[in-house]
């Protein structure tokens, strides 16, 4: 969960980091992603390159995320995110009609998919 805030989001944004590992937790708990935290941060294609094996600077940074981490690992959710399981770069816009957003947090969008 620390690897996926801290490469996902504003390194200085405990809400960004808060509404990552939220979207983490929602695919989580839904069937159709892996069963554990790793399995849905890995999955090929979803989260930034690297997550799993990049290294981490020892810092401000990382110790927001490690104690992001364990916020959401202890059942802390972003509200304003929901039932959100995907985000993008803020700033982007896609023609889709089946994205409904529901926040922006740590340079990132989050929406629903319909």
């Amino acid at each position: 969960m620390t690897r996926v805030m801290y490469f996902e989001s504003n390194r200085s944004s405990a809400e960004g980091m808060l509404a990552v590992g939220t979207v983490v937790m929602n695919r989580l708990s839904d069937p159709r992603y892996p069963h554990s935290v790793c399995g849905v941060v890995g999955q090929r294609n979803q989260f930034a390159d690297g997550v799993m094996w990049k290294p981490m600077r020892e810092g401000s940074s990382l110790r927001l995320a490690r104690q992001m981490a364990e916020k959401v690992l202890h059942g802390y959710r972003h509200s304003g995110v929901g039932d959100a399981k995907f985000f993008h770069t803020e700033g982007y816009s896609f023609p889709y009609t089946n994205m409904h957003y529901t926040w922006v947090a740590g340079g990132n969008a989050f929406y629903e998919k319909y």
